[in-house]
């Protein structure tokens, strides 16, 4: 994102990896156009959330704030067969599909219909999947006893990292796809599953209700203190949605702005065109007019007519401006909930601010036209100034 802040008065999209490599390297590797820019860059947001998420939880645990709980843990028992089946049954799909992309098995097809296709390559499937199972099997070997016993095991917070990242990932992106649908019914009914399978289109709100509903029902499971949890895993979730714009904003993924109709101002003039008004040349969605000269990015060869203010860039900036304020204020902060409404207000304020000028569907409500967004980002703002209050009175009150 850099690279093309200082040096590109414009660029492309890179609707894939294979149209990064080539346009930034010169590089055609032909099987990267099967892996969506998109996606690779949501991967990397959750992976940076993870990171900052463990040192927080880790560093809570240290302050007191959280305690490991006892479990019962079965040690040296060999590898079971439904462990090395399921195992194997992995190794087979990520061989079968993934795999098979180097294989050729996805010549001539875009990577969401190949995804659902009955084509793949069963020799690196299976060849993966011996490999997954054996790994499993080995993995046990080597704590195998000769009577397996249950013992009792410490497990601090900081050791669930991974559990906590896919259950919010897995809820928060179904909901974001569910979110998004009711935001856009009509493109909806007319096709649901393009709209289903199409790797744009998703609801940030949507995904971070569902997220935190499935985080809390497992943090509670788990007898951890919800609010210290919600307070640890706050930057984390400012950063991934930071993270995830630049995925946004180099895929062109349409969660672009308004027409931007006026001249760039003057103390903007050091910075590239792009910045202030931008046509997403080769976006992902296909959408706009088409372009010349573009066999080597087809089937993405559309740009908008007119240029459009770059939102997702902003929420890029944004983003990580109120992640830089939470992870300051962190350590100064110790009434619990106190970190995770700020981040609410932070982030409804955000986004509030920035849907003043991007493209999105509105309804009416109570008389006031605005969109799905700016219903959401108000409430968490109230919400989160209502929970500061709250927790801060309840505070005084025990001390």
């Amino acid at each position: 994102m850099l690279y093309f802040i200082f040096t590109a008065n414009q660029y492309y999209m890179y609707p894939t990896l294979y149209h990064f490599f080539y346009d930034v390297f010169g590089l055609q590797i032909d099987a990267l156009q099967f892996f969506p820019a998109f996606g690779f860059i949501v991967a990397m947001s959750f992976i940076a959330a993870a990171f900052f998420f463990g040192r927080e939880l880790k560093r809570k645990e240290q302050a007191g704030f959280l305690f490991p709980i006892t479990e019962k843990v079965l040690t040296g028992k060999p590898a079971s067969v439904s462990e090395m089946v399921t195992n194997g049954i992995i190794g087979f799909i990520f061989g079968y599909k993934i795999l098979g992309i180097f294989f050729g098995s996805a010549e001539g097809m875009v990577m969401k219909d190949y995804m659902f296709s009955k084509y793949g390559s069963w020799t690196a499937g299976l060849l993966l999947a011996a490999a997954f199972a054996y790994m499993k099997y080995r993995e046990k070997e080597k704590d195998k006893l000769p009577e397996p016993k249950w013992v009792d095991a410490k497990i601090y917070p900081s050791q669930r990292v991974g559990e906590i990242t896919m259950v919010a990932a897995l809820a928060g992106i179904i909901g974001a796809k569910v979110f998004h649908q009711f935001e856009y019914w009509e493109e909806f009914k007319a096709n649901p599953m393009e709209s289903l399978l199409s790797p744009s289109g998703l609801t940030f709100y949507g995904g971070l209700i569902c997220g935190a509903i499935a985080v809390v029902y497992y943090v509670r499971k788990r007898q951890m203190n919800p609010w210290v949890i919600a307070d640890a895993v706050a930057p984390s979730l400012i950063l991934a949605y930071a993270i995830g714009r630049i995925g946004c904003q180099v895929s062109g993924d349409g969660d672009w702005g308004i027409e931007s109709t006026s001249p760039k101002p003057g103390w903007m003039s050091f910075l590239p065109d792009w910045i202030w008004s931008y046509n997403f040349p080769h976006n992902v969605n296909e959408v706009g007019v088409p372009m010349a000269n573009c066999d080597a990015w087809a089937p993405y060869c559309n740009q908008l007519p007119v240029g459009v203010y770059p939102t997702a860039f902003y929420e890029v900036l944004m983003g990580f401006t109120i992640f830089g304020i939470l992870w300051m204020v962190r350590k100064r902060i110790t009434t619990p909930g106190v970190i995770f409404c700020l981040y609410l207000i932070f982030n409804g304020l955000e986004r509030f601010t920035i849907e003043q000028i991007r493209v999105n569907s509105t309804f009416e409500f109570i008389g006031i036209t605005m969109t799905q967004a700016q219903l959401i980002s108000f409430i968490l703002m109230l919400v989160g100034t209502i929970g500061i209050i709250y927790f801060k009175m309840t505070s005084k009150k025990a001390q």
